[in-house]
This record gives structure tokens, C-alpha cells and sequence, in this order.
């Protein structure tokens, strides 16, 4: 007697589906409807007092508080995170993995490219490193006009970290390390310690200050942050390999901040599955 095989998976990663899944979606006409979300982060130094792992610890922890608030209906399917990014500028540090710019590139285009052969239509590139940024426009609008995607990109930075009563949860971070504490500061070393406490060294965890706030006291233009970018590596900033207020960190202001990231990417992707691929006209 022969097994009916399952078409259906109720998970919300894309690894976990068969491939008797994504035949169905097609066959049914859904397909179209899935929206691929590719996770980007990095391996790379973050100081004296952090793992490597810290972007993609966060990408993971923001994914992972987004799925309880994802409706019933949603049709978002995670990729698997790629872990190693483009991190060059942490590459005098021990232990950093980087990849070249073009190799990124084509990695992720490539994984744009067998979603779009999937017949997924619509995806979010979300990105845990500043790094990179830069590269996710890049991708995702050849994906678009190849593939006549509708393709989104995300830093999880760049969301709106809004507490449950709409507070602002930037308040809970000085001016001051808003805007200099770029790398292992107060914001990761905070999610680390809700993430993962065991891994961060409190004793190492200081105040490691920015070579750009001497920068921005001097220079109108040079030091206000717009204007002008410097091509930079991490120690130019701080020898350490770190950037920002380590000692402000707290597990608590971790966790605020996961929460609302969460809830922020899950309205982000139902936002997405609710605007038609009509956007798009060609």
C-alpha cells in the first residue's frame, strides 16, 4: 500500500518544505503568493567582550520574535541565514571570515535567482550587517528587472522600534551612542545578553569611544555624518574592534528591543503580502 505523500508543511522555513510543497503551491496558483525572505548577516570580531557570531545571533533573534506575530494566513518562508557576509573592514582581527564583494553578490543573486525559478515572486532581503548594506540594492533590483520581482530590502536596524505602548526605544540609548556606537556598543551588546548571556564578557564589556566624535567636534562637513563617508576599518574608529558604550548594555533593553523588532518584521512582511505585484509596471 502506497503513502500519500504530504504536500502541506506547516513550517515557516523554507528548508523545512519538501519539495511536494512548492509543486502544490504551483499546481494551485499560489506560488506567487509566498514571500522568500533571504536572511544576510556575518562572522566577524566584535570587540574584546562579544563572539563572532553577533549578526547572525540577531537576525536569527529578530526571525525568531517575528513568527508569533506572523497571522495564520501569512505565506513568509525563511531561507537559511548566510552567515558570512563582507566584513573587510574587521579582517585585522583574528578570527574574521569575509567573503569579496563579488562573491557576495553572486551568492545572493544566485539564491534570487532558484526563487524566482521556485515561482516565488515577492522577497525581503534582511540584513544584520551595516557593512553590507550597500550590496542589498544592488541584488535586489537586477532580481527585479530579470525576474520581475518584487523585492524589498531590510536592515533590522532600520526598523521602527516601537514598544507595545508606542514608545520609542531608541530613547533607551544615549544621543550620543545612537549615532557613534556603530559596532559592539550598547544596541548588540544588549541583544547578545538577551540572546545569549553566557557569551558575553562583562568585565571586557567597557566604554570603547569613536575616533569620529573628535571628528564631528572639528569638521562641519567631514564630521556631521551625511555629507561625507570615509572608507573605513573598524580600528580607525577604536583599536579594540569595537565602537560604543558596552558597559550601558543590559539583557533588559535586549529583550525590548528583539520584541519590538519582531513585531515591526512580521507588520513589514504582512505589509508586503498585502501590496499586489501590480506595483510593478513594465
Amino acid at each position: 500500500m502506497m503513502m500519500s505523500v504530504p504536500t502541506v508543511h506547516p513550517s515557516a522555513f523554507w528548508a523545512d518544505c519538501g519539495t511536494t510543497h512548492f509543486q502544490s503551491l504551483r499546481d494551485s496558483g499560489t506560488i506567487a503568493d509566498v514571500i522568500a525572505v533571504l536572511p544576510v548577516a556575518a562572522t566577524e570580531q566584535h570587540g574584546p567582550h562579544l563572539p563572532l557570531k553577533v549578526d547572525t545571533a540577531i537576525v536569527d533573534g529578530v526571525i525568531a520574535a517575528a513568527l508569533p506575530n506572523l497571522a495564520p494566513s501569512s505565506q513568509a518562508l525563511f531561507l537559511p541565514t548566510q552567515a558570512v557576509g563582507f566584513s573587510p573592514e574587521h579582517a585585522r582581527f583574528a578570527g574574521t571570515l569575509t567573503l569579496k564583494a563579488e562573491t557576495v553578490l553572486r551568492l545572493w543573486t544566485d539564491l534570487g535567482d532558484s526563487i524566482a525559478a521556485t515561482g516565488v515572486r515577492k522577497m525581503l532581503i534582511f540584513n544584520a550587517h551595516g557593512g553590507q548594506a550597500n550590496f542589498m540594492d544592488i541584488v535586489a533590483r537586477d532580481l527585479r528587472a530579470r525576474h520581475r520581482m518584487l523585492v524589498y530590502t531590510a536592515n533590522w536596524y532600520g526598523l521602527p522600534l516601537v514598544s507595545p505602548q508606542g514608545e520609542d526605544l531608541n530613547a533607551l540609548f544615549s544621543a550620543q551612542e545612537q549615532r557613534f556606537g556603530v559596532h559592539a556598543g550598547a544596541v548588540e551588546t544588549s541583544l547578545m545578553l538577551a540572546l545569549d548571556g553566557q557569551r558575553v564578557d562583562r568585565g571586557a564589556a567597557v566604554n570603547f569611544p569613536s575616533s569620529a566624535q573628535a571628528r564631528a567636534q572639528r569638521f562641519e562637513i567631514l564630521g556631521n555624518g551625511r555629507s561625507a563617508k570615509m572608507a573605513w576599518q573598524i580600528q580607525d574608529y577604536n583599536p579594540s574592534g569595537a565602537v560604543g558604550d558596552a558597559s550601558a548594555a543590559t539583557a533588559g533593553k535586549g529583550h525590548q528591543l528583539f520584541d519590538a523588532a519582531g513585531r515591526a518584521l512580521a507588520q513589514l512582511l504582512a505589509e508586503m503580502q498585502a501590496l499586489p505585484l501590480s506595483t510593478l509596471v513594465d
